[in-house]
């Protein structure tokens, strides 16, 4: 049995057009920024540790707890460059 979303979208072809043309657009935009973090988690050889990529203030990166990276406000960056 479908989906109570699918079965929406097979019964209004005009919504299912703006949300086939909504999504081309989304899949077009960049890579997101945990995609971003785990390609340089894997060129460090850091992936699977425990430790993440951590963005921080002035756009640079630096390894931290993935546990304290995960938990923090996004809204802030609170670790400083070192």
């Amino acid at each position: 049995m479908a989906s109570r979303t699918a079965e929406y979208y097979r019964k209004n072809p005009a919504a299912r057009r703006r949300r086939l043309k909504q999504q081309s657009r989304y899949q077009k935009t960049e890579v997101s920024k945990r995609v971003q973090l785990n390609r340089i988690n894997r060129k460090v050889g850091k992936k699977g540790d425990g430790k993440d990529v951590s963005h921080c203030e002035g756009g640079g990166t630096r390894l931290e707890k993935a546990s304290k990276n995960r938990a923090r406000n996004r809204g802030k960056l609170k670790c400083k460059r070192k």
